[in-house]
Formats: C-alpha cells, structure tokens, sequence
C-alpha cells in the first residue's frame, strides 16, 4: 500500500487533512523500551501549526492518543498506534475550488488516481499535515535510537538565498548536533534566522511563498551498516524521505558538488585515530558503497515553496475541462521548511531502526 513502508519497522500512516483525525501504527518496535512522553510531546510540538508568522494559523496541538503497543511507559512489542485529532479545519474554504487543479498541488493528479474520490479539502491524505503521525513514529524511533548512542538533529540550511552555517561534516559535536532543535526558529547561526525570518514575511506580506534547504547529521550510527545496490543506506533513507510532502531533492553529503571534482579532491583519505578507523574530510557523507563509514552521516532534503498562495494563477476545472483562474484562500505555511525540520529528523530515525534492525544491530 502507498501510505505503508518497511519491512522490519512497519509504518502505516492513516487520515486526512480535515477529516475526524490522523494517525499512525507503527509494528516491529522491540518491547522493553522506554518511551518519555515528555520528549515525544514537545518534539510533536517543534512540527505542530500556528506557533508563528512563518507557519499556518491552524491551531492544533498535535498531541498523539496512543491507543496500544505502550503500557506504563513501555513498549510492549506489539504494534504501536496512536491517533491526532483534528480540532481546528474550515471545510468551507475548499468548497469554491473543489473542481480547479490548484497549481503546485495533487488535486487533478488525485482526481485521476481515484477517480474523483479523492478528499480535496486541505490537500486531504496528500496533505503535509500528515507529517504529524510521521513525526510521532519518527520521535518513538528517535528515543530508541539514543538509548544507543545514536543522535539525529537537522537545521535549516538555506531559505531563499539565506544560507545558515553548515554542520561540520568531520568533527561535528552532540551539542552542535542538537542545538537548533531547541531553538525557536531551528538555525546554529541565530543572526541568519532573523535574515531568513525576513525573507519569509516578504513572501508572506506578498501573498507569496518561498522554499529552502534542510541539513540533517546522524552521530553515533555504527560502522559496516546497510548494504549495496538496492538496500543501501541512501535507498532505505530515500524512500521514506520522498514520503515528505514538498520535498523534492535529495543529497548525501558533498551530494551534486561532487561532478565538479577531481577523484584526487573527492576521495576522502582514511587514517587511523587510535583503534578507530576514520577519514580526513567527509564528502562521502558517512556512506561508501551503500554502508555507512563510521563518520557523521549528512544529508540535505531540497523543500519546495508552499504551493498554497493567494496570489491569481492559471488553472484549469478539470471536471469541466476549461481554463480558469484562481486565488487560493485559507490558512498555509508562507515556508513549508520551517516546521519540516523535526519532519526530517523523524523520517531518518525510521528509516535508521529499519536498518539496524535489518542487519541485527537492534
């Protein structure tokens, strides 16, 4: 099924945009770990809506009802689920557009797969706002994730020609690792958070849109983990991170910048830092081969401008099949971006448990 993935950490996700409420189930967790609530909550909440200029203005709180797989703060190894209400949707605004393809989005594409069956309102399952399940599962794995010394942070790297400080690919600290996640707008460099928190009220005062760049590390993650061809480390985290609404690019550490080098300038030299193996620079991204090197994993998911805007645009009624025009209304994020950040982290912290418990590591 489309809204299903794994194979060892089994994840489906259910619901739509406005509809009574959205959810996951999340099979293969191994039983005995223990989940802080807590950390699960205000890691939800770094994703949850309406907290600033730079998000929508949909109020939810996006706080998970776990209705099996955890008893008194345990997993149980069953499977996982929980559902998110949705207390805060205006059907209304959708009704004047239901048969206009609104550009940017899935609803002529969705008309077609479904056949006309497809729930239009707020983008209906193509939503974003299925994130927050993903964000939920994501936060399960993270937590089991670092009770083995493995930590994932993300920042924003780029929005609109504001560029953030990279992670140091090399010699990149737990603390610098984690810090924009604590962060009310998540950057390392908080002077290129105001720049960029500029340039997203210009989109946003514009009835406009911008796009940007999010930078995710990975510490702790074992070395001789994934495989090559078709089940490497790349493909798995692929294939969960393209499950992102909007995003639509993907690198692995010096990523594209690597056509323009010399093997002589690419090739990252190995050496040996007591009994561990490690290399000197890091444009591999701590993956050769499809398996992961032992140095800091990096990668940048590239996010598209918020298709949403009330800017006129050409369209067509594609029920009708003629030209029309439209202005799209309604409560949407000026920078999908933003609140994408723990999106991100939470997608790689599935797809690692899917890994690891792949090649018995877990």
């Amino acid at each position: 099924m489309s809204s299903s993935w794994g194979t060892h950490i089994k994840l489906s996700i259910f619901g739509e945009s406005h509809g009574g409420g959205i959810g996951a189930v999340l099979d293969g967790i191994p039983a005995g770990e223990a989940i802080d609530l807590d950390a699960l909550h205000a890691f939800a909440k770094r994703r949850a809506p309406g907290n600033s200029l730079a998000s929508t203005a949909r109020k939810e709180e996006d706080l998970p009802e776990i209705l099996s797989g955890l008893v008194n703060g345990i997993t149980c190894g069953t499977p996982l689920a929980a559902v998110i209400r949705n207390t805060d949707t205006r059907s209304q605004d959708y009704r004047r557009t239901q048969t206009l393809a609104r550009p940017g989005h899935a609803d002529y594409t969705g008309y077609l797969r479904y056949g006309g069956h497809n729930d239009i309102r707020g983008g209906g399952h193509f939503s974003g706002r299925l994130t927050a399940p993903l964000v939920f599962a994501g936060g399960i794995c993270k937590q089991i994730l670092e009770h083995r010394g493995i930590f994932i942070g993300a920042h924003l790297l780029a929005i609109h020609g504001v560029q953030d400080s990279p992670f140091d690919p090399v010699h990149l600290s737990q603390e610098e690792l984690l810090c924009a996640g604590k962060r009310d707008f998540p950057v390392l460099d908080e002077q290129a958070g105001h720049r960029m928190q500029v340039e997203i009220e210009k989109a946003r005062l514009a009835c406009d849109s911008v796009g940007g760049t999010i930078e995710c590390a990975v510490l702790g993650l074992p070395a001789g983990v994934g495989s090559p061809m078709f089940d490497g480390v790349e493909n798995v985290l692929s294939s969960i991170l393209f499950g992102i609404p909007a995003v639509k690019g993907l690198e692995f550490g010096e990523g594209f910048g690597v056509s323009s080098l010399f093997g002589s300038e690419n090739n990252d030299a190995f050496y040996m830092d007591g009994e561990e193996v490690k290399t000197r620079t890091n444009r591999h991204g701590g993956i050769l081969g499809g398996i992961t090197s032992g140095m800091p994993l990096i990668l940048r998911v590239a996010m598209k401008p918020t298709p949403s805007i009330a800017k006129e645009q050409q369209t067509i009624d594609y029920v009708h099949r003629q030209d029309a025009s439209l202005s799209i209304v309604g409560r949407h994020d000026p920078c999908l971006a933003v609140r994408a950040v723990p999106c991100v982290e939470a997608a790689v912290a599935v797809g690692l448990l899917e890994l690891l418990c792949m090649h018995g590591r877990i």
